[in-house]
């Protein structure tokens, strides 16, 4: 049913979760499956020169968060004995680039975590699950802690 599955991380116990979703699924449906996680280059954008300051360090950090986060899936993967590609890609907003990734891979279903957010929080932070869901027209499993 499902030959190509998305599965974007973050690093959060949410993320872990899917992952162990997104195993199960390529499983019984012996789906390929891409891992990636999407990094803003640009987070500051809009909010003054001040931070630029700190662009290379944002990048170096959020690049090593990156990695480490798509490893711990990779991992994961491996145990179940599930073969898995991965990718960290620069999107200038997260949910663009998992929607990006999915049509560019022609992936069948997104598998990600929702961390539930609501109120102020949302506002603030956003809801990179519910800006998928609103512009992507793939299949999304999404998944909560």
């Amino acid at each position: 049913m499902f030959k190509h599955i998305l599965v974007p991380v973050d690093g959060s116990n949410t993320s872990q979760t899917a992952v162990g979703k997104a195993i199960s699924l390529a499983k019984a449906f012996g789906s390929q499956v891409t891992v990636i996680y999407v990094i803003d280059p640009y987070p500051f954008t809009g909010v003054g020169t001040d931070f630029a300051y700190g662009q290379a360090e944002y990048l170096s950090a959020a690049t090593a968060e990156a990695h480490a986060a798509v490893k711990s899936a990779k991992d994961a993967f491996a145990i179940a004995v599930v073969d898995v590609d991965s990718s960290v890609i620069e999107s200038h907003s997260v949910w663009r680039g998992i929607v990006e990734a999915g049509s560019s891979l022609e992936a069948d279903l997104i598998v990600m975590g929702s961390h539930g957010r609501s109120g102020l929080e949302k506002l603030v932070l956003g809801s990179v699950a519910q800006a998928v869901l609103s512009h992507t027209k793939l299949p999304v499993l999404v998944v909560r802690d």
